[in-house]
Order: C-alpha cells, then structure tokens, then sequence
C-alpha cells in the first residue's frame, strides 16, 4: 500500500475540513459536509463556521436555528452537536447505543435510574414535552411526581437519554441566551426519526470530511464501536501511515501536496478538528496534546493553527468599547507567522466585536 506521510495526512484532513482556503459554500451545507459541529457550548460553531467560510456573519446560522434547518442535540461522542435537520433524524437512531451505555454507566444517575420502565418513563416524558418545550428543572419535578421516589435530577437525565431532544432557541443565537429548553425532535421538526438509517453512508460522509481514516478514528470520532466488519464493506481505498497502521479513504477524495501552504486558522474551542481521531499526531504534536488536553474541567479552548499544526490557544477579552485578541503560542512564532496570525486576528476581532471602539492583538512571547 502507498505510505502517506503525516504532512499529506494533515494536508488532506485540512483540505476536508476547508481551513486550506475559506469555502463558498452556506453554512447549512458546511455543517453538513462536516457531519454536524460540536457544540456542546452555545456560540463555538459561529467561530467554526467564520474560520471555514468566505462571507459569514453571525445571522446566517442564527436564522437557521430559529427557521428550524439546524438543531443542537446530543449525538457523537454523546455530546451536543449542530446539525442540519435531516442529519438530525438521520443520526439520532444510529447514536442510541451510546445514550444506552450512559444509562448504564453514568455514576451520578445510575442507581436512581435503576429499574425504571424506560418506555412508560419515555412515554410520559413525550406527553409532557408536547404539551410544550421545558428544561431539565421544570421536567424532572413533573415526572417525579409520577415516581416520587426518584430524583428529579435522574429522572430529567434518563430522559435526555431516551428521547431525542433538542435544545431550542433561543439556545444559541447569536446576541441572546437563554437555559437549555428541550422538544423531541420530531415535534421540533415535524418529521420522525429515520426508520432504516444506513451507518455505510455516515462513514463515507466521515471519510469525506475527516480522513483519510484508521476504523478506530472512525470510532472515537462517532462513539460506537464494531465498525470494522461495516467499513470492510465499502469500496474504500487502503493506505498506510507511518506507523504501518491502514488508512481507509474515499477513491476519489483530494489528497493534496503536502507542501501546499496552509494560512493560519483560528479554531473555537471544541472543534472537531482536533476531537474526531484516535490517533490526533495529523494535527497535534505529542506534547501539544497533553498540554491542550490537561486544561481544567475539560473546557478546550480555541486554539491556533500554524502550518496545518496545533500550535497554541486564544481567547477574547472585552473591557468597556475595547476588544483585546489573546494568543498564547506553545512556542515562538517567526516573524512571518506572527504578522499572519495578528492579521487574522484582526480579522476574528471585527467578526466578533464589531461594536468595538478598539481592537488590539496581543501575542505573548511571539517572535523567535
């Protein structure tokens, strides 16, 4: 098999992911090209989707979450992810072996949960859900009610397991908030779930936006496992990394020239980018991994690209009429990239604090 090395590997995922050069697209087809963005916080998948397209501003997902085209629910990885609404009801029944395994797992709620009827608890749930929609704290007491003898907490819990609920606006749109507030998708859509989803054609779609891909970055990317026997049946071209393991990848999908330069990115915090392999060397050096992923409570934050690598973090901060860029390099920037990445930075300032009086860059120890 031909050998990919990492830098055709990184270039490759890159151009997949459209962070070589800003895509044309709308963001309803980059969220489904991507097979949905994390979004286990609310505003993350703006910055997602400025950092992959040309023209973007805040509204065009805003009016797509409040015109229903896409929907924040708990899917891969058993997180909150937007997607378009048919990857909505396509994917919620194909993830339901991982919201089974929390139900058994999770050990805040387990014992509590034990020995429900999960289709008379479903079905209760339902009922109340579509009367209206209801956070976790109005549901939990409604339901406890009917098993007094259970927290609510547990019961609001074994529900958002249960039953595909998403959470509405004004849940994450831009310039507003709002507390998660649940319907069941098909109230919320009008439309039921699929009844034969094809797992085939999600890892294809998976392929196309995130490989060339070993099975198990297939797996850590979706949360299920047993994927092997499924993608043995696909007409897939082979490949080997470095290490000797087989890559699988679409026969037709770019691979570009690995020294094809590769601009600065910003990533938002939980970008899938970094989430959906095992082995995470393509964009993210050893040490860099540790170091991202040893952050306190788990909450990632953005992070910066140089070269197509993970190469450092950033955040915003807003004090009164001025908006400051903090970048934190893991190590020093040349010159060149440097001014690339205070550039770029410019550019995420006017996109997120438009109302600024000032805006300014700061780049902590960024020149070799």
């Amino acid at each position: 098999m031909t050998v990919l090395s990492l830098r055709e590997l990184n270039r490759a995922t890159l151009e997949r992911q459209l962070l070589l050069r800003r895509s044309e697209r709308s963001a309803v087809e980059v969220i489904d090209h991507l097979v949905g963005m994390q979004a286990q916080a609310p505003f993350p998948p703006y910055f997602g989707l400025w950092t992959r397209l040309a023209e973007f501003r805040p509204d065009d997902l805003a009016q797509r979450l409040l015109d229903r085209s896409v929907v924040r629910i708990v899917l891969m990885r058993g997180t909150v992810h937007l997607v378009s609404a048919a990857d909505c009801l396509l994917l919620r029944p194909l993830v339901q072996p991982i919201m089974d395994r929390a139900l058994r797992t999770n050990n805040q709620h387990r014992a509590e949960i034990a020995g429900l009827d999960h289709a008379k608890l479903a079905a209760v749930a339902r009922e109340l859900l579509d009367e209206q929609p209801r956070t976790a704290a109005q549901l939990g007491p409604l339901l406890a009610e009917k098993w007094p003898d259970r927290k609510p907490a547990s019961l609001a819990f074994a529900i958002r397991v249960l039953l595909p609920l998403v959470q509405i606006p004004p849940r994450a749109v831009w310039g507003r908030s709002g507390q998660p507030t649940y319907a069941t998708a098909e109230t919320w859509l009008g439309q039921p779930l699929a009844t034969e989803p094809a797992l085939e054609d999600v890892l294809r779609r998976y392929l196309a936006a995130f490989g060339p891909a070993t099975v198990a970055d297939m797996q850590a990317w979706c949360g299920l496992t047993g994927l092997k026997a499924i993608a043995s049946r696909l007409d897939l071209r082979s490949f080997r990394d470095e290490n000797g393991r087989e890559l699988l990848d679409l026969p037709d999908a770019p691979r570009p020239d690995p020294d094809v330069p590769s601009p600065p990115r910003f990533l938002p915090p939980f970008d899938n980018l970094l989430l959906s392999h095992k082995d995470r060397s393509r964009v993210m050096r050893e040490e860099d991994r540790k170091r991202l992923f040893s952050v306190k409570n788990a909450v990632l934050p953005g992070t910066i690209l140089v070269d197509g690598f993970l190469h450092g973090t950033w955040r915003l901060d807003r004090q009164k009429n001025s908006a400051t860029l903090l970048v934190e390099p893991y190590r020093k920037l040349s010159e060149k990239d440097a001014d690339a990445i205070a550039e770029e930075g410019h550019r995420l300032l006017r996109f997120a604090e438009p109302d600024a009086a000032a805006h300014d860059v700061q780049i902590t120890g960024a020149v070799e």
